[in-house]
């Protein structure tokens, strides 16, 4: 069961508004600075759905702390069934909004469901090395099956249970390794009602094709604002790898460069939450 909020408009003459989906990164959760992106975009006009993914924050699901890419992406597409459900939202002007590792899966959901209008990718996450090539398609027509239906629980590769973050790397090794993704994560995470822990295993699952966004990107033809770091920190998210995704997007799109490296647009408040909010509320209000 995933959980979360959803931020609705009183309705008016029976109008409907479009919707942006939203959820986090890495073991983050909703109240780790993205709920502050969801108000901004409420404010702007547009319905949100914050959600926490499964086996984090308020949402379900066993083994706790536990990240396999593709349970998170369909994690999306359970988050699309529902609000597309509901009376106070149009089912055609639909949003997929993600940061960091949840912005390499927006590009997969957004071109393997149709539904989806428009992407927002926040710290593109594509890993560390450049997609497989995929000349005839072949990859990515296994990529959308996958995110329809098949078998994603046998592990491939495991990594942990290990803490998220540490601050000493020789003696207790953690998952991301960079200072400011400690400082960031014990910051926030620390906070009353946060309900993140420090701990997680990611699993990548034994599949007929890799997990890759970088796959993926050349089939997005919707609106897409893509915001990368030149000096990203995180090696999941590699500015060169994210670059090459980010150039194959045949669909319209926008490229921001963002300053502050991967988390300086996560600190509320700030100036750079100010800029970029404000930039993703104009192009989403724009687009749909």
């Amino acid at each position: 069961m995933l959980r979360g909020r959803l931020y609705l408009h009183t309705a008016r003459g029976g109008r409907t508004k479009p919707v942006v989906i939203m959820t986090h990164g890495t073991t983050a959760t909703i109240t780790m600075a993205i709920d502050r992106y969801a108000e901004v975009l409420h404010q702007a006009g547009l319905a949100v759905l914050l959600y926490d993914h499964a086996n984090f924050g308020i949402s379900g699901g066993e083994p706790r702390w536990q990240i396999n890419p593709w349970l998170q992406v369909r994690g999306y597409r359970a988050a699309i069934d529902y609000v597309s459900s509901l009376p106070e939202i149009d089912p055609s002007r639909i949003a997929i909004w993600g940061d960091s590792f949840s912005a390499g899966q927006v590009l997969v959901v957004g071109a393997c469901d149709e539904r989806v209008r428009a992407i927002v990718s926040q710290t593109t996450a594509c890993g560390a090395n450049m997609a497989p090539p995929d000349p005839d398609g072949a990859l990515f027509a296994g990529m959308r099956r996958l995110y329809r239906e098949g078998d994603i629980s046998v592990p491939d590769t495991t990594a942990g249970p290990m803490p998220v973050v540490s601050f000493d790397q020789h003696n207790i090794p953690s998952l991301l390794t960079p200072i400011s993704a400690y400082r960031w994560f014990i910051e926030y995470g620390g906070r009353h009602g946060s309900r993140w822990e420090n701990w997680v295993t990611r699993v990548i699952p034994k599949t007929p094709v890799p997990y890759h966004p970088g796959l993926a990107a050349p089939h997005v033809r919707v609106p897409t604002l893509a915001m990368i770091s030149p000096e990203d920190e995180m090696i999941g998210a590699t500015p060169s790898v994210a670059l090459t995704a980010y150039e194959a997007i045949p669909g319209p799109k926008k490229l921001i460069e963002l300053e502050g490296g991967h988390f300086g647009l996560l600190f509320y408040p700030s100036e750079l939450f100010d800029r970029y909010s404000r930039v993703q509320s104009e192009f989403l209000c724009d687009v749909l």
